[in-house]
This record gives structure tokens, sequence and C-alpha cells, in this order.
């Protein structure tokens, strides 16, 4: 046992967990006005990021821990993504040999995380019980995906992201995050458009964008949209879409975790109208100010899910490589490839408005057509005004 500390050295520890929760909520309303001023979600998530960082750091210095450990942010905190009320997700990473003294030690850490007010979920393993559990659930592998290290030592870090990444099938990953995103879809009803839609997990909300990226950066096809595009896999338009409404998007999310003073990502009926007017939103005749704000909700979901169809689909080609497949002439509009209807030419429907008809057409006319590829997928979205 370690030795229970002395008066002294209890008053000692009480006055800097004191300390430490003073700085913690001084650092948090700094940003909280930082961000009402600049209305910038993502200011705040990395502001938020950034403050905790600093405090983990501190108490990690504090701990006196031996070498050869490492504290590594993992999941939204590992992307550098703290929302208002969102919890902070650490994998304690260890080397295969501990002393006893050292796990005291660190359970005397998590707990003090605790008792300055850090809402965390932890872990604490060695790499070859991170690789275990990563290759029975594909949700810490997710997590584990998302790996930042924060302090500890830096050739334990990279021995274990060089593993996670070795045992990771691109192929089995995407199969299960489109699995995954399947059985969200039918929890939250199908659809974007619920009267009180979860702007996380909702079909169209920012879950759909978070798999696009992760089933990406699995395949080696970058980590953010402006690589994705740098890969051709998206265009010059769609980024700046996913932009604009992921942005929107978790400008919503924060809002409100701030309004509900709580983990809340439901967009529910007793929190629209105090979101709406954090927007700037005003009730008029005929028109609630709600209203305004679920629209613009609607408008950027829809955009949202479309796009995480073309690019799903556009990854699973590049990931199962077909792509490459050869091409068989059905008109002079479509073609087959691999089983999915092809587009003769990306601007097939500005030139010939009416195909867009004969495409639904000519999928159901012709055998062996199992889907509209990514292409046919994408011409359709940009020629959304036409329709």
């Amino acid at each position: 046992m370690l030795p229970t500390p002395t008066p002294e050295g209890a008053a000692a520890i009480r006055e800097r967990i004191s300390l430490l929760k003073s700085e913690l909520a001084q650092g948090q309303s700094a940003l909280r006005a930082a961000y009402e001023a600049r209305d910038d979600a993502l200011q705040l998530l990395r502001g938020r990021c950034q403050l905790v960082d600093e405090v983990l750091k501190a108490l990690w210095q504090d701990a006196r821990l031996p070498p050869g450990l490492c504290l590594v942010a993992v999941g939204g905190y590992g992307r550098r993504e703290l929302y208002p009320a969102s919890d902070i997700d650490l994998l304690f990473l260890l080397p295969n040999n501990v002393a006893q003294t050292t796990e005291r030690q660190l359970e005397a850490l998590i707990g003090l995380l605790w008792d300055i007010g850090l809402d965390i979920g932890h872990s604490v393993r060695t790499v070859w019980q991170c690789l275990d559990e990563a290759s029975r659930d594909i949700t810490v592998q997710t997590n584990l995906l998302e790996s930042r290290l924060i302090c500890g030592s830096r050739s334990l870090f990279a021995e274990y992201t060089g593993k996670i990444r070795a045992q990771l099938d691109p192929k089995a990953f995407f199969k299960g995050k489109r699995l995954e995103q399947d059985e969200r879809y039918v929890r939250y009803q199908e659809t974007p458009y619920a009267l009180e839609p979860n702007c996380k997990e909702s079909p169209g909300g920012l879950r759909d964008l978070q798999v696009v990226i992760w089933v990406a950066r699995a395949a080696g096809l970058g980590k953010n949209w402006n690589e994705l595009a740098a890969k051709g896999l998206i265009t010059p338009f769609e980024v700046k879409q996913l932009q604009r409404n992921e942005g929107l998007l978790k400008l919503i999310r924060a809002r409100l975790h701030i309004i509900a003073n709580r983990r809340e990502d439901r967009l529910v009926f007793d929190l629209q109208t105090a979101v709406a007017e954090s927007f700037g939103y005003q009730s008029a005749p005929g028109q609630r100010a709600s209203e305004v704000l679920m629209r613009r909700y609607y408008w950027a979901a829809k955009a949202v899910a479309q796009l995480n169809q073309i690019l799903m689909l556009n990854i699973e080609e590049r990931v199962a490589g077909s792509q490459d497949a050869p091409m068989r002439p059905i008109d002079p509009f479509f073609l087959e490839r691999g089983g999915m209807l092809e587009v003769a030419g990306d601007d097939l429907y500005q030139r010939h408005p009416h195909a867009i008809l004969k495409t639904f057409l000519t999928y159901q006319q012709t055998v062996g057509i199992k889907g509209l590829s990514a292409r046919t997928l994408r011409a359709l979205y940009n020629a959304r005004d036409l329709m």
C-alpha cells in the first residue's frame, strides 16, 4: 500500500484540486465567451481540447510516473473535437510489465481527474490488449484509429499506432462501418426529417460525415475533405458543401450542449426555440423561429445524407478495386460496370435533362443492375437544380 498522506500532504492535494477546478472553470467560461462573440464552433471544440490537454499534462507531470507509459486521446477527443458536455476519452497505454506501485499511481491519477471535474471515459491497456480488443470490437478499433499522443513515451505510442494500422483490414472495416450505419439508420427512422432529429446520430447528422472520414482513413485515402479531394474522391464543390454543412451541424450541437447544460444531441421541441433564438432567428406572423432553424437543419441534413451515399460508394469502389472493372454499353446514355449503372458522361444530365427520369427506367429494366454507381449519384446530385 502507498503511505497515507500526512495532514500537510492532504491539504496540498486539496489545494491542488481546488486550483485545477478553478482553472478549468475559468478556461471554459473564456472559451464560451469567445465562442459567443465569434460564433465559431470549431474554435470552441479545439479550445476545449487544448484546455484539457494542458490540465492532463500538468497532472501527468505531478504524478511522476515511471518512463515508458503514455497518455493517449482517442475518439472525439483524439480528433480534437470536444463539445461543451462531451466526455473525454482517454487511453492509458502501458508497457507489458508494470509494477504494482505504478498501477496504484495510475488509480490515484484517474481518481484525481474525476475529483477536478473531468468527465472521462478511460481504459488502461497494453499494446497487445488494444490489438485484442480492436480485433473483437469495431467501435474500439474506430476509437483507436483516431489516437493522439498527449504526453508520455513517444516510442510506445509509435509502436502502438504502427501495430493498430498493420492490423487494420480496409475491406472488413468498410463492411463493418457500412453495417453499423445501416443499423443506425433503422434506429433513427431512416430519415433526416424526424421531428426531433439527433444532430449527431440521425441520417444526415455528424456521424454520417465521421463514417466517411473513418473508412477513407482506414483505406489510406485521406484524413480530411481536402485530402479526399486530392485523391479524386470528391470535387471542390463538394468540399465546400461538406465544410459548410458540417460547420452548421457542429454549431447546432455545441449550442444544444450549452443551452441544455448537459450532453444533449437531439433537437427536441423544448429546445428548438432557444437554439433558434441563439442564431438570431425571431418569430414572425405565420412563422416561428424554430421553423426557420429546422428548415435550415433539414437542408443541411439532406445534403449530408446524399453526399454520404455518394462518398461511401466511391470509397467502396476504391477499396474493392471495382473502379477499374470493364464497362459494358447499355445505350448512348448509360453503361454497366460491376453491376452498377454508370452515366456515359459527367455532364449527361446537363446535355439531356430527360435522362434523369431515364436513369431510373434503365435501372429497373436492365437485368443484372443492382444499383447506381457513385459517378451516377454524383451526376444526379449536381443536376438537382434541373429537377
